[in-house]
């Protein structure tokens, strides 16, 4: 079932996100496409994030943080803040123009498609996920004329 239920998933198109967040002095970030608008009053996203991993967890201390819609010129970063063992987001942003947002603390590439800071109201546990309902603080910027990064079949879509 596992298999085929991921091959069925994988045929559905969606939006690519870099989900970063601090944590002290250290700035963590990883790629989801599990991720949506759920609410307009007050505005609200949803984030899912593995439940086993360091960023879960962080996640559930760090109430503050940032999610950047990614476009389509971004498949290399979105590969970097995916690869298993990746390092600091710091790091992983070293060489992209980026900022820290000034709700959030998080770091925020910039040139994304848009950038929301999120603060989390609300924590579920769904299998081996954990969703981070939040409230979106502010957009931090949204880039109109850029075109979404597109992740459907396991292949990021998109022009470039």
């Amino acid at each position: 079932m596992t298999t085929d239920f991921v091959d069925a998933v994988a045929g559905f198109a969606t939006g690519v996100v870099v989900l970063t967040v601090r944590d002290g002095r250290d700035d963590l970030g990883t790629t989801v496409t599990s991720f949506m608008s759920v609410s307009l009053e007050p505005p609200m996203v949803l984030a899912g994030v593995a439940s086993s991993s360091y960023l879960a967890e962080v996640l559930r201390r760090q109430s503050r943080w940032a999610a950047t819609v990614l476009s389509t010129g971004q498949r290399a970063l979105a590969g970097r803040f995916a690869a298993e063992g990746r390092p600091s987001a710091r790091l992983l942003l070293a060489s992209e123009p980026h900022h820290r947002g000034d709700l959030s603390g998080a770091l925020i590439p910039d040139t994304g498609l848009a950038a929301l800071e999120c603060e989390t109201r609300q924590t579920i546990d769904a299998g081996d996920h954990t969703l981070f309902v939040a409230e979106v603080l502010s957009a931090d910027y949204i880039a109109r004329r850029e075109k979404p990064l597109i992740r459907v079949n396991r292949r990021y879509l998109g022009d470039n």
